[in-house]
């Protein structure tokens, strides 16, 4: 698969959804693109939980870092979750300017405060004014060197303003020159008329219960305008279940509940994950002849 940041902007383009599950690091990345994904979604709140913090305790050099280590094994497009920019619209142009570096495909800002508070996580949103959302919207596509790098403007304020505070939060990030909308709400109701009043593509962001807390389906969601879907957890709370009850298991002396006896095949199923038969046939090419 060739490198290339147009990838994701066609995708959005094209006819079908684009679905960008939750990856973290190479591995899942590897193991997300063999499933047959074609975008990924490097996660603010899941890179957070997985530090032991939250999003807000993230800074913008570790989730680069964090995208270059994804990138270097695999070349879908990758989104950054951006958080809140880093800080102020002249901020936004070194976290722009970062984000493009390290190889993301397009960048996700949201309209809270900064710093950003741990209470996010339990629904308790603190929105920035709008036009300061704006500007930032608006500097950060200045910022950008190409065009394909998409920005994705996020809006928090149907939990605690109003559906109509966030349609207009919409309407101005979309004239400040986002690509992409995403207002945030899993309400069928409220979904209906975000993609009534709206313009496309929109995001739409799956929950830790599942697609179905949206009593829609994708290729609904899809024929209303909504393109691009996201699960930001669901692969993390799946490996916090696996780690959990191995480690108990191993404590107990008991075999692991997922694996079982079946270890050496898992192993070797994780070498063809890594590429290790390349590898080696490289040595055997080169220093192990």
């Amino acid at each position: 698969m060739q490198d290339d940041t147009k990838g994701l902007r066609a995708l959005i383009e094209g006819n079908e959804p684009v679905f960008a599950p939750l990856v973290l690091d190479p591995m899942m990345a590897k193991l997300a693109e063999k499933a047959g994904f074609p975008a990924l979604y490097l996660g603010g709140g899941s890179t957070g939980y997985l530090k032991t913090v939250t999003e807000a305790n993230l800074s913008l050099t570790e989730m680069c870092h964090a995208g270059l280590d994804i990138r270097t094994a695999c070349t879908l497009p990758l989104i950054l979750d951006g958080a809140c920019g880093w800080g102020d619209p002249m901020h936004i142009h070194r976290t722009i300017n970062m984000s493009e570096a390290a190889g993301f495909s397009a960048i996700e800002i949201e309209d809270q405060i900064l710093p950003k508070r741990a209470h996010h996580h339990v629904g308790i949103e603190h929105i920035i004014p709008m036009e300061l959302m704006v500007d930032k919207v608006r500097e950060a596509v200045r910022a950008r060197r190409s065009r394909d790098f998409l920005i994705i403007a996020r809006t928090n304020a149907v939990k605690n303003a109003s559906l109509d505070e966030a349609l207009r939060r919409g309407e101005a990030m979309h004239k400040a020159g986002a690509d992409i909308l995403f207002v945030l709400s899993r309400k069928p109701e409220e979904l209906r008329i975000i993609a009534e009043r709206m313009p496309t593509p929109l995001m739409y962001m799956i929950s830790s219960a599942g697609l179905a807390a949206s009593g829609m389906t994708v290729a609904e969601l899809y024929g209303m305008g909504f393109k691009l879907f996201v699960d930001p957890v669901m692969p993390l709370l799946a490996m916090h279940r696996a780690l959990r009850q191995s480690y108990a298991a191993l404590k107990e002396g008991r075999p692991d509940p997922t694996i079982g006896t079946e270890g050496h095949a898992e192993q070797q199923l994780m070498h063809e994950t890594i590429g290790l038969e390349q590898l080696l046939e490289i040595e055997r090419r080169t220093v192990e002849k």
